[in-house]
């Protein structure tokens, strides 16, 4: 009998090779963007498959800032729209995925009448475009009550806050939870299986050639329609479509720093609502930890795995400092990790802080279709909006879109409280198997909450297949203590190996492979 979980790697590669007809939608992406159209089209009934070049979120869906917002500064900037979309669908994340969206309450602290005013008003405004979707109403806080929020900020200087409401959620297992969704609803997601060309006939695209990185074996795939939702990628792809191309995309990185919760020991985020930049910075409470972001960066080039620049993390460091009564040093920071936005061109700006967050979506004359921009909060309608141009270009059927109100997988059933709550009603059946496997029950190092069963889960149902798609993705402990991560690293080789099948010269790469990683997200001292 074949006990292998539908969500396995390996029947996602049974399905591909036993079927070789057409398929409606080839997505070519495994970060929010593209996940959330394989959702969109099967859940219309499309034949769809996905294709990731390394494990789902390896680049920037797994580094948000962990926030489901509308974006303050957005509407600062005037783009009431943007700001509208944003928290509706803040609103639609938050009932789809209870396990892993929360309300988040966040104050901007005061230090004069008049910023009380300001802010007050704007927040207000952030209010009523949230309309009947909105997680609560903001107000303002005398000083005791904004210490009785957050005890640890600097009192030279405070007179109150605002308060208000947006969400906070676990990026890299809301993605999982929905490749999850998209396998549920009829889809085949695989990663690591990069595209590698695009098939034409008569000038247009007609299908895609993707490879096994794990065997080597050539896959070929015929479509209606080709998606684009490589993110910060996204030119490399439409060069391969025509290489004369221009490019669209800006990369703009962005750090976060992370600390112990002694930091931020209670529930309530902090914004810095104005830094030297034009930008904000959020002080955010997740996971036990405390997380400092973001910057804005211009990068020439792209990768899956970016570094911080010193200058970032000097930037974080200063603006955080005049906010809280400790004051944070090198020798707190935890862990740091990068993402780069997929920011679109907009005539010839190279500013990044002023390049809108609209997402773009861009045909080819062979057919290409390309979704660039964007955020993790509007996926959903990113999604919606690219399948319904791609049934314009396919020749599809023309079928609503039903995500508005579909649960995430996880989202239905029993949930459970500790490190098992994001797991929804999945929390339940790996605690039993923590109960029936008293050894998987033992937590994977000191300073981590996480314990072995996660690791047997996610091999069996999340498909992981490294080291580090379980210690940066599936369970957060890379992304929260480096450190902690490299010291649960050779436990969790051991288990992957046990069963993935490998052997002991496997687990040895694994743990070099996964230092080189970890370097990233350590912080070092200048030379």
């Amino acid at each position: 009998m074949d006990t292998r979980s539908n969500f396995s790697r390996e029947r996602q590669l049974e399905r591909l090779s036993g079927d070789d007809g057409t398929w409606d939608v080839v997505v070519i992406g495994g970060g929010a963007t593209g996940v959330g159209i394989a959702v969109d089209a099967a859940t219309r009934n499309y034949r769809v498959a996905l294709f990731e070049q390394h494990d789902f979120g390896k680049g920037t869906s797994s580094r948000s800032t962990k926030l489901v917002h509308g974006g303050v500064r957005y509407l600062e900037q005037g783009n009431v729209s943007l700001v509208r979309e944003a928290l509706q669908e803040r609103g639609r994340l938050c009932k789809n995925a209870p396990h892993l969206v929360h309300p988040l309450p966040t104050i901007v602290p005061l230090h004069s009448r008049w910023e009380g005013f300001y802010y007050g008003i704007g927040l207000k405004v952030y209010d009523l475009l949230s309309g009947r979707l909105r997680l609560g109403p903001s107000r303002r806080l005398s000083l005791a009550q904004t210490l009785a929020e957050i005890p640890t900020l600097e009192t030279k200087g405070l007179c109150g806050g605002v308060r208000y409401i947006d969400g906070v959620f676990d990026d890299a297992r809301l993605l999982v939870n929905l490749v999850q969704t998209a396998i549920e609803s009829g889809a085949v997601c695989l990663n690591y299986a990069p595209v590698r060309e695009l098939v034409k006939k008569s000038g247009r695209i007609t299908g895609i050639i993707a490879y096994d990185a794990e065997t080597g074996k050539q896959l070929r795939i015929d479509a209606k329609v080709v998606v684009n939702a490589t993110g910060p990628f996204s030119d490399q792809m439409r060069r391969l479509d025509d290489p004369q191309t221009e490019s669209a995309i800006v990369p703009s990185q962005g750090i976060h720093l992370v600390f112990d919760r002694a930091f931020m020991p209670g529930d309530t985020a902090l914004v810095v609502p104005k830094t030297r930049d034009g930008r904000v910075v959020f002080a955010i409470p997740w996971h036990e930890h405390a997380i400092v972001g973001t910057t804005d960066t211009l990068l020439d080039d792209v990768s899956l795995e970016p570094r911080p620049f010193p200058s970032e993390i000097e930037f974080l460091l200063e603006t955080i400092a005049p906010y809280w009564s400790r004051k944070p040093q090198t020798s707190d920071i935890r862990s740091i990790f990068a993402g780069i936005r997929p920011l679109v061109r907009s005539g010839g700006s190279r500013n990044t802080s002023k390049l809108a967050r609209d997402h773009v979506i861009r045909v080819s004359a062979s057919g290409l279709i390309s979704i660039m921009g964007g955020k993790w909060t509007t996926y959903r309608r990113m999604a919606e909006d690219c399948i319904n141009r791609a049934t314009e270009v396919g020749g599809l059927l023309p079928t609503p879109c039903c995500t508005k109100t579909l649960p995430i997988h996880g989202a239905q059933g029993e949930f459970l409280s500790g490190v098992l709550a994001g797991y929804g009603s999945d929390g339940p059946t790996i605690e039993q198997l923590a109960t029936l496997r008293p050894e998987l029950n033992s937590r994977l190092a000191e300073r981590l909450p996480y314990i072995a069963a996660q690791v047997v889960w996610a091999a069996r149902h999340e498909m992981a297949r490294s080291v580090e798609d379980v210690l940066a993705r599936r369970v957060r402990a890379l992304f929260l203590d480096a450190v902690a991560a490299l010291a649960a690293a050779p436990i969790v080789a051991k288990i992957l190996a046990a069963e993935l099948g490998r052997d002991k010269s496997w687990q040895t790469t694994q743990l070099k492979q996964f230092g080189d990683v970890a370097q990233h997200y350590l912080y070092r001292e200048k030379a």
